[in-house]
């Protein structure tokens, strides 16, 4: 780990904090909720031993990067041109593109904006939404999951995060990594997380203490607010992506869910990947893999077996 070089770059208008390590052909590792540049640190040490530049930034909102306040400030354009201008500051024409839960709608939407920025693409847990060209997204989850869902919990400004206080840093990130729940993600409003603080969280043998401590630290001192925004820019992000309705995604894509993930489980996410909905809105999907009895944080539970899918597929390439 110490290998890894560290630096803070100026992009779009702001600060982000960049972890790398090694030479060769760049891929780009974009994390998710509540994640950081460091949820990656299996894939960049493999990756980079095996011959590739390994590139991992904090995603704004996150870690060592800067958080604007608003959340209209972290629409997908906005995450987009930052990782846009992170290649162009380091002069870097094309990227193997690397995505986890938000990282991964993240990717999506930067190969639908600058597919000619992505060599390929390896996608984790969080399949192709294709926008609806009438519903914005938050309306049809309450109408599908109920107010409950969590994504809906989270449009309200400060709720969330003064759940996440009481809990403290450490708490919430034990109780989302571990999580191995495949039912849909339920927030009731007088008891959150109830159950979870209650029972007493063991941690599984892929996730250490070090590793909790390396998250709560960190969010700790930022806070959740930047990333929950990412929820609270949905339906903005549908306005302002009404160009790009009904275009497909056409750089080469592999991807990866684990059985037992939420996602995976969400009603309509199974028969849309299995028959024929993900296929024709990713024509280009050249790799599908189920994992069994794996959960949502794949490339953390299963470091070994992520990093040989992603290295034998881009190095077709």
């Amino acid at each position: 780990m110490e290998k890894i070089q560290h630096r803070n770059l100026k992009v779009n208008g702001i600060s982000m904090h960049v972890a790398e390590i090694g030479e060769g052909p760049p891929i780009l590792f974009l994390h998710g909720f509540p994640e950081l540049w460091y949820s990656w640190r299996h894939q960049l040490l493999a990756l980079s031993a095996l011959g590739y530049r390994a590139i991992a930034p904090d995603l704004r909102g996150y870690g060592d990067s800067d958080a604007p306040p608003s959340s209209a400030s972290y629409t997908a354009l906005h995450i987009v041109g930052d990782l846009i201008a992170l290649l162009d500051e380091l002069r870097l024409d094309q990227v193997f593109l690397v995505g986890h839960d938000w990282g991964a709608a993240m990717a999506w939407q930067f190969c639908l904006l600058r597919p000619d920025r992505v060599k390929a693409l390896v996608n984790m847990s969080v399949v192709f939404r294709p926008r609806h060209p009438v519903r914005k997204p938050v309306d049809s989850m309450r109408v599908l999951f109920g107010d409950d869902y969590y994504i809906c919990r989270f449009q309200e400004p400060g709720l969330a995060e003064k759940e996440f206080a009481r809990l403290g840093a450490e708490t919430v990130m034990k109780i989302f990594l571990t999580s191995r729940n495949p039912r849909l993600p339920c927030m009731p409003q007088e008891s959150w997380f109830h159950r979870a603080v209650k029972n007493s969280i063991v941690l599984p043998p892929w996730l250490l203490q070090e590793d909790i401590n390396y998250f709560a630290n960190k969010f700790s001192q930022k806070g959740f607010t930047g990333g929950l925004n990412y929820y609270r820019a949905l339906d903005l992000s549908w306005e302002l992506m009404a160009s790009w309705n009904g275009v497909k995604i056409k750089v080469p894509v592999k991807f990866i869910v684990g059985d037992i993930d939420s996602t995976y489980n969400t009603p309509g996410v199974k028969e849309y990947i299995h028959n024929g909905g993900f296929k024709r809105d990713v024509p280009f999907l050249q790799e599908l893999v189920i994992m069994e009895g794996v959960g949502h944080f794949i490339n953390q539970e299963k470091p070994e077996e992520i990093n040989a899918h992603i290295y034998d597929f881009i190095k077709r390439f």
